[in-house]
């Protein structure tokens, strides 16, 4: 399973999701004999790829806040 494909976070990905909707699209027999399994592969490449993006950019984000609060409470503790 994926998350909700087309959302904010996956804009780099439209391309592979256009091409798997498109495979779908062709009926429900194409998809049950695993025509659309490469366009699949693809779209989950694609999503964790951006993922993997999202995560390293929160994680950097988490550090910088933890070290600014780390410094702010050396302030408080070295005045008080």
């Amino acid at each position: 399973m994926h998350p909700h494909l087309h959302t904010k976070d996956n804009r780099g990905c439209e391309e592979v999701m256009a091409a798997l909707d498109e495979c779908h699209a062709q009926g429900f027999m194409h998809k049950v004999l695993g025509n659309c399994n490469g366009a699949k592969r693809e779209v989950n490449k694609c999503l964790r790829a951006e993922r993997l993006e999202r995560t390293a950019k929160n994680r950097e984000k988490a550090k910088e806040k933890k070290e600014r609060i780390q410094r702010v409470w050396k302030e408080i503790d070295e005045e008080s």
